[in-house]
């Protein structure tokens, strides 16, 4: 079976996965690196601080709920600084209202997916904003 065959190719992209949850982190990690990607994990905002630097993703996925530096205050964080604006990011939550994507939208973030997540949110998410930056 290989529904990916119309689909534009992910390998080689990057891909940040910040999320408290290593479940969570885990899971995007195993699903994207079948699909060809390079996945890099943070369990925070700080330590995704430093990796953004470091790896320059083509993508980053910021869970909303964690210590330290919630995905709100990370994503205005990296959608404030003119390196990193083009980088598109995709906000998780276990949380569904309105208020919350709209928090979302106003810190930066180009999507908002619902945890859980499906392997076709998560790939069609990749696939909305990457291929059109590339």
């Amino acid at each position: 079976m290989n529904e990916t065959s119309n689909a534009p190719d992910l390998g080689g992209l990057k891909v940040l996965v910040i999320d408290d949850s290593r479940t969570i982190r885990r899971s995007a990690e195993t699903l994207l690196r079948r699909e060809g990607c390079t996945v890099i994990t943070a369990v925070d905002g700080f330590e995704a601080l430093a990796k953004i630097a470091d790896h320059r993703p083509d993508i980053i996925f910021i869970d909303v709920m964690m210590p330290r530096l919630d995905g709100y205050q990370t994503c205005a964080l990296v959608k404030n600084n003119p390196a990193y604006l083009q980088i598109p990011v995709v906000m998780l939550s276990s949380k569904d209202g309105l208020f919350d994507r709209a928090r979302g939208r106003i810190a930066g973030a180009e999507e908002y997916l619902t945890k859980p997540f499906t392997r076709d949110e998560l790939l069609g998410a990749i696939r909305q904003h990457v291929a059109t930056a590339a």
